[in-house]
């Protein structure tokens, strides 16, 4: 039996270390790890031999390109496979993949089955003997081209998120106002009295709480100091992290798409709370309160009525009238921040901003103390096993209950989630419909689906 190919993995992030080679033992290879290219260079010169390099490019002391024109300079090693990993995927395929001589490049961030099959590629290639493009000699290797300046750096975003933040702000009164003026009949719309009516009406509490989060966009305050930012298609949002983690850093990490801005505080390079802003409502804090049984639907409703127009957060609110307690909501909040980082990490595209700002209230009552590894590896899981269901489930099917196999379960058995879903199950809603109605946040929710249709609980037609 052949053993198993010597891959050594070689990035400064210890979570991408981590994540790499769980991901190539699991499928049957022997991974070996360095923090830079000084350290990778040691290892392949101490031995044993590896079979393949998978190397990020953008590291300190040593950076990819500066280790394959070192590796490249050595007569013993100068043809050792190399994969490039890096975000700066078009640039590496672009230029560097060429100069280096490399095998192949995968842009980060990548799921297991995109590693495993560049990886499966490369070493093929290599025992073919069928090497894309020739192996340079160090010597002969050009001068080291700058990388984009763009991936962290002290920029002009505080100045464009004013920008955007001042178009957001219009779209979102035009949005409310002119629905409204246009329901009125033409006769009234020549009223002045009429016109402020309608608008009156259309300033919702609603409206006027999301114009006001709208508003502070447009002036950060006093004591706002940007410390860097960057492009999410340059730098992916797990190294950013990663970099604030390990350097203990304390902040507020402004991260947006087109439809969505999170605010993620951060205290000693831990995440103290995490808020959005345009997401969906799977990420309401309402929608945890449900999934954990802790108030109904109407109860919800109702209580949100009694807080429009207060200044009181709903989570204190659920614990000031007993309905959970502290401990209870410190569980709920850390469920929340934590799915939206994961959710995040999906992101392929999207602007961030850290900078040096004082807390709002709700990041300092809250005091969450996530580490940031455990929540990226766990991401990375997700966005793994996410890609795999997505792969098998048909969301347009209607989903059946199979009561013979259901029988078959013991009302033990179910821990309340799966009880969610199988509730929203009435054999006619799809399973983007189930997954809507349970309550159940969609990872959750679409793992319990799959689970019971490969148990046979479910079935779809």
């Amino acid at each position: 039996m052949a053993s198993a190919a010597r891959v050594l993995v070689i990035d400064d992030s210890p979570t991408i270390l981590k994540v790499v080679s769980a991901i190539l033992a699991r499928n049957g290879y022997e991974p070996t790890t360095a923090r830079d290219g000084v350290a990778g260079l040691e290892l392949i010169r101490k031995g044993p031999k590896f079979d393949l390099v998978l190397l990020d490019f953008v590291m300190p002391r040593m950076n990819g390109y500066q280790f394959c024109r070192e590796l490249r300079s050595d007569a013993t090693h100068r043809t050792l496979p190399v994969v490039l990993m890096s975000a700066k995927g078009d640039k590496i395929r672009g230029t560097f993949v060429q100069q280096t001589g490399a095998v192949d490049a995968i842009t980060k961030p990548f799921d297991a089955r995109a590693l495993v099959t560049v990886v499966e590629g490369a070493l093929a290639k290599t025992a073919e003997g069928r090497s894309p493009r020739p192996v340079p000699e160090g010597q002969k290797m050009p001068e080291e081209e700058p990388l984009p300046a763009e991936s962290m750096r002290p920029s002009m975003h505080i100045r464009h998120a004013r920008q955007r933040a001042s178009v957001e702000f219009a779209q979102q009164v035009a949005n409310a106002v002119v629905p409204a003026i246009l329901a009125i009949s033409p006769q009234d719309r020549a009223s002045e009295a009429a016109v402020m009516a309608a608008v009156a009406r259309a300033m919702t509490p609603d409206i006027l709480a999301t114009l006001s989060l709208t508003v502070k966009d447009l002036d950060p305050g006093d004591g706002v100091r940007e410390a860097m930012s960057g492009d999410l298609s340059v730098v992916a949002l797990a190294e950013i992290l990663q970099v604030l983690g390990m350097q203990r850093q304390t902040g507020v990490l402004h991260v947006t798409n087109n439809r969505t801005s999170i605010t993620i505080s951060m205290r000693q390079g831990q995440i103290d709370f995490v808020q959005s802003r345009g997401a969906t409502e799977e990420y309401r804090l309402g929608r945890y309160f449900l999934e954990k049984g802790a108030l109904t639907r109407d109860q919800l409703d109702a209580l949100l009525a009694d807080l429009r127009g207060s200044n009181k957060l709903l989570g204190e609110e659920v614990v000031a009238r007993g309905i959970v307690t502290r401990e209870e909501l410190v569980d709920i909040l850390t469920k929340q921040s934590s799915e939206l980082i994961y959710d995040m990490l999906r992101w392929p595209y999207g602007r961030f901003s850290f900078t040096k700002e004082p807390f709002r209230p709700e990041a300092d009552m809250a005091k969450l103390t996530l580490g940031v590894s455990a929540l990226v590896l766990e991401g990375f899981r997700r966005v793994d096993e996410w890609r795999l269901m997505e792969g098998t489930i048909h969301f347009d099917q209607v989903l059946v209950i199979d009561q013979f196999a259901l029988e078959g379960l013991s009302p033990g058995q179910l821990a309340r989630p799966e009880r969610l879903v199988l509730d929203a199950v009435n054999g006619q809603r799809t399973v983007s419909e189930v997954v809507k109605e349970s309550t159940v946040g969609s990872f959750d929710a679409v793992k319990i689906i799959y689970q019971f249709l490969q148990s046979r609980v479910l079935r779809t037609r």
